[in-house]
C-alpha cells in the first residue's frame, strides 16, 4: 500500500492555523493554575448544584433557567460537562474555555483569510501565502491580546468563549454560502448551517443577536451584494434581504429572552436609577475606551467601577464625543479609498452597542470582556495593513526594508501582546490577588468589598474591616458593605458598632433579612431573648429558606424553653440546608432534652457523615451511648475524638469513667492522668482519680488527688459566689 506525500500547498495550507491555536493556548497556560475567584464563580458553581452532570434534572434546570441574569442553556451544558470530567476542579473548567478560544482563533484565521482574499487576491496575480500569513497575524493579534484574558481566564466567562465560537462559525458558513462557488444547493446548504450555529450561539449567550446588522455591513463591503451599482432595493438584492429574515427572528427572540431574563433577576438598572444622560456619557466613554484598550492594553481591570453619576458635560464625556466624531466622519469621508477602515468602524459600534450601557446592567463602567467579539475587525485590519505594505512592495513603491521594519514590528507586538496577556492571566489565578490588582489599577468600593470578603474568609479580620470602611467612605449606601462589617465587628464583640451598622442595613433596605438576623443574634447576646425572637421571626418572614436563621432563632427559643417550637425550626432549617453539622447538632440537644434519645442519636451520626472530623460531636454521641449504657460504641467515639483532639481534658476523663465502668481500671488511670495533664486543675479529674486508685487499694495517692479536687472545688465556689 502506497501513499501519497502531502504537498507543499497543503503544508502552507495548515501550518498556519496549526501553529495559531497552539501560540494562544501557550500564552494562556497560567490560567490552568486559577481558582474559581469569589466574582461570580462561587454562586455559579461552588454554591450552585443545579448544574453538576447531563442527567434529567440538570438539563431541564439548565434550559429554564435565568440564573444571575442570563439564559446560556448550551454554556450550561459545557460547564455540566466540565464537571462530569473534572469534579469541582477549576483547572478543568479554564481547560475547556483555553480549549475553546484556542479554536475561536483557528475560525477567526478562516474568516480573516476570506475577508483579506476578497480584497486582495487578483486572478492574474495569486497571493496565496502573503494573505494566509496575514490571515495568521489578524488571528494571533485578537488571540493573544490581554483585552482577551477576562473572557477566558474566568470560568463564569464560558459564555463568552462559546457563542464566539459559533458565532464565528456562522460568520464562515455565511462567507462560504455567499462566495458563488459550488451552485444553489451549495449555497443554501451552507446558508443553513449558518442558522444552525448562529443558533447555538444564542443558546450560549444573547450577545450574538448582533451577527444580521454585521452580515449586511459585510454585505455591503467587502461582499458588495448591497449598495453600489447594484442598490439597495429591488429585484437585484432581494434575495441579500431575504435571507437575513432568519437570523433577524433568532436575533429577536434571543434579545426578548435576555430582556425577560434580565428582568426576572433583577438585574436591568431602570432609567429612574440611571438616566438618558448618564447612559449617553457611559456610552461614549466605551466607545473610546475599548479603542484606546486595544491600542495600549495596560492597567487592565477585573472591575473598572461606573460612577455614582456622569454627566454628557464632563471633560471626558466632550472628548470621547469628540473622538468618536471625528474619527466617524474622516472615515466616512475617506470611504471610497479606504472603505475597510469605515466597515471596520461600523462592525464596532454595532457589535459593541447591546453592552455600551444604553441597557445597563451590573455596576461596570466598562468590561474587558465587551471586546472579546467587538474588537475583531481591528484584527483584520492589521491583517490588510500588512498586505498593503505587500502590495506596495510588489509594485516597488517601498523598499524590502521597510516591508521587512513592519513585519518585524508586527512580530515583536504580538510577542509583547502574548507577554502581556501571560502576566494578566496570573491577575486571575484567585480572589485576594484579583482584587488587590484591582484596587492597585482603579480603585473602587466593590474592589474594596471583595477583597474585604476574601481577607475576612481567611480570618485576617484587621484588614478586612479596614477594606470594608474603605468601601463605605466611597460609597456610604452600600447594604452589603455595612452588613458584612457589623458581622465582623459582631464576632469581634463590638456588639454596639455592629448594631449600629445593622440598623445602617435597614435604613437602606428595610427588607433585609440578614440585617434582622444580625440584630437578632445582638439580642441574644445580651440576653434579650423576647427581641432576639422578633428580629428573627422576622429574618425567616422575609427569606422563609434562610436556614441560617431558622437555626438561630431555634437555639433562641430553645434557651426560652419552648423546646417544640425550637424542635420544629431545626427540621425546618434542615429542609434547606440539609448538610449543616450545626443544625443537626443543636437539634440533636433538644431532642435528648425532650428524652428522645434514639432521635438525637440519629442526628448526631447524620452530623458526623457529613463531618466525621468534628471531635465535639463524637463526644456528644459518646456521652448518649454511654448513658444507653452502650459502652464499647461510647469508647469508639471517646477515642475518635481524641484522635482529633488529644488535649481535651473532658473527653479524657469521660473516656476513663467508661473504662472503670468496663472494669479496665489501669487504662482508666491513664485517661485520667492524661485528662489531668492537659488541664492540672481539672476538679472533676482528680476525684475520678482518686476513686479508681481508691479501689486499687493505693490510698495515699488517692487521699492526695481527693484533697486537690475538693481545694479545687471550694477554690471555684469562692469565685463564683464573688461574681
Amino acid at each position: 500500500m502506497t501513499t501519497t506525500p502531502m504537498k507543499n500547498t497543503d503544508i502552507r495550507r495548515w501550518l498556519i492555523p496549526a501553529v495559531v491555536p497552539l501560540l494562544t493556548a501557550l500564552a494562556f497556560v497560567p490560567s490552568l493554575q486559577n481558582e474559581f475567584v469569589n466574582w461570580d464563580d462561587r454562586p455559579n458553581f461552588v454554591e450552585n448544584p443545579h448544574y453538576r452532570g447531563l442527567g434529567w434534572s440538570q438539563l431541564v434546570w439548565m434550559f429554564t433557567t435565568f440564573h444571575m441574569g442570563h439564559y446560556q442553556p448550551l454554556s450550561w451544558v459545557t460547564l455540566g460537562l466540565d464537571y462530569l470530567m473534572w469534579g469541582m476542579n477549576p483547572g478543568g473548567y479554564h481547560f475547556t474555555n483555553l480549549l475553546l478560544h484556542s479554536v475561536n482563533a483557528v475560525l477567526f484565521y478562516f474568516v480573516s483569510f476570506r475577508l483579506l482574499d476578497m480584497v486582495f487576491s487578483k486572478a492574474e496575480e495569486p497571493v496565496e501565502l502573503p494573505i494566509r500569513l496575514a490571515a495568521g497575524m489578524a488571528a494571533l493579534f485578537f488571540s493573544l491580546h490581554p483585552l482577551r484574558v477576562e473572557s477566558v481566564a474566568w470560568a463564569t466567562e464560558r459564555r463568552d468563549v462559546l457563542s464566539g465560537l459559533f458565532y464565528l462559525w456562522a460568520v464562515l458558513c455565511y462567507l462560504r454560502a455567499v462566495d458563488g462557488r459550488g451552485g444553489s444547493g451549495a449555497r443554501w446548504r451552507w446558508m443553513g448551517l449558518s442558522y444552525v450555529v448562529y443558533f447555538l450561539s444564542l443558546l450560549s449567550k444573547a450577545s450574538g443577536m448582533t451577527l444580521p446588522l454585521v452580515l449586511l455591513v459585510l454585505d455591503v463591503y467587502p461582499l458588495k451584494r448591497l449598495g453600489g451599482a447594484r442598490g439597495w432595493i429591488g429585484a437585484a438584492v432581494a434575495s441579500v434581504w431575504r435571507e437575513k429574515a432568519l437570523f433577524v427572528v433568532l436575533a429577536l427572540g434571543a434579545a426578548g429572552v435576555a430582556a425577560i431574563a434580565q428582568y426576572h433577576s433583577g438585574a436591568m438598572i431602570s432609567l429612574a436609577k440611571i438616566g438618558l444622560d448618564d447612559r449617553l456619557a457611559q456610552t461614549l466613554y466605551g466607545m473610546v475606551f475599548y479603542l484606546w484598550k486595544t491600542l495600549v492594553p495596560l492597567e487592565l481591570s477585573p472591575l473598572y467601577e461606573r460612577p455614582i453619576a456622569l454627566s454628557l458635560l464632563d471633560f471626558s464625556s466632550i472628548r470621547s464625543f469628540a473622538i468618536v466624531v471625528i474619527i466617524t466622519v474622516l472615515l466616512y469621508l475617506g470611504r471610497r479609498r479606504w472603505p475597510g477602515g469605515l466597515t471596520c468602524w461600523i462592525y464596532y459600534l454595532v457589535v459593541l452597542a447591546p453592552v455600551t450601557g444604553m441597557l445597563q446592567s451590573g455596576p461596570q463602567l466598562a468590561a474587558d470582556r465587551y471586546s472579546y467579539l467587538s474588537c475583531l475587525g481591528w484584527a483584520v485590519l492589521l491583517g490588510a495593513g500588512l498586505l498593503y505594505l505587500w502590495r506596495l512592495w510588489t509594485d516597488c513603491k517601498i523598499s524590502v526594508f521597510t516591508l521587512g521594519f513592519a513585519n518585524g514590528a508586527a512580530a515583536v507586538a504580538l510577542i509583547l501582546l502574548a507577554l502581556l496577556t501571560w502576566k494578566q492571566s496570573q491577575i486571575w489565578h484567585d480572589s485576594e490577588r484579583l482584587w488587590r490588582h484591582a484596587l492597585a489599577v482603579m480603585p473602587s468600593a466593590l474592589s474594596h468589598y471583595y477583597l474585604a470578603t476574601v481577607l475576612g474568609e481567611k480570618g485576617e479580620e484587621e484588614d478586612a474591616i479596614k477594606h470594608f470602611r474603605a468601601t463605605l467612605e466611597i460609597n456610604s449606601g452600600s447594604g452589603d458593605a455595612h452588613y458584612n462589617l457589623g458581622k465582623l465587628l459582631f464576632r469581634r464583640g463590638e456588639v454596639v458598632a455592629a448594631n449600629r451598622h445593622y440598623q445602617r442595613v435597614l435604613e437602606i433596605n428595610p427588607n433585609d433579612a440578614g440585617a434582622y438576623t444580625g440584630l437578632g443574634l445582638i439580642a441574644a447576646r445580651k440576653g434579650e431573648l423576647d427581641d432576639a425572637v422578633k428580629y428573627l421571626h422576622r429574618a425567616t418572614e422575609l427569606n422563609p429558606r434562610d436556614a441560617g436563621a431558622l437555626n438561630n432563632l431555634a437555639i433562641v427559643l430553645a434557651r426560652q424553653g419552648r423546646m417544640d417550637e425550637a424542635i420544629q425550626h431545626f427540621r425546618h432549617a434542615l429542609e434547606f440546608n440539609r448538610n449543616d453539622v450545626g443544625t443537626h447538632s443543636n437539634l440533636a440537644k433538644a431532642l435528648l432534652q425532650k428524652g428522645d434519645v434514639d432521635g438525637a442519636v440519629e442526628h448526631l451520626r447524620r452530623a458526623l457523615e457529613i463531618n466525621p472530623k468534628d471531635a465535639e460531636i463524637h463526644s456528644d454521641l459518646a456521652l448518649i451511648l454511654s448513658r444507653k449504657g452502650e459502652l464499647a460504641s461510647a469508647n469508639r467515639h471517646f477515642r475518635r475524638a481524641l484522635e482529633i483532639n488529644p488535649d481535651d481534658p473532658g473527653v479524657h476523663s469521660n473516656l476513663a469513667i467508661n473504662l472503670v465502668r468496663l472494669g479496665n481500671l489501669e487504662d482508666a488511670i491513664k485517661g485520667f492522668k492524661e485528662a489531668l495533664r492537659a488541664a492540672p486543675e481539672f476538679a472533676e479529674a482528680h476525684a475520678g482519680l482518686a476513686r479508681v486508685l481508691a479501689l486499687q487499694g493505693k490510698g495515699d495517692e488517692a487521699v492526695h488527688h481527693y484533697q486537690e479536687a475538693l481545694r479545687l472545688l471550694k477554690s471555684q465556689s469562692k469565685t463564683a459566689a464573688a461574681r
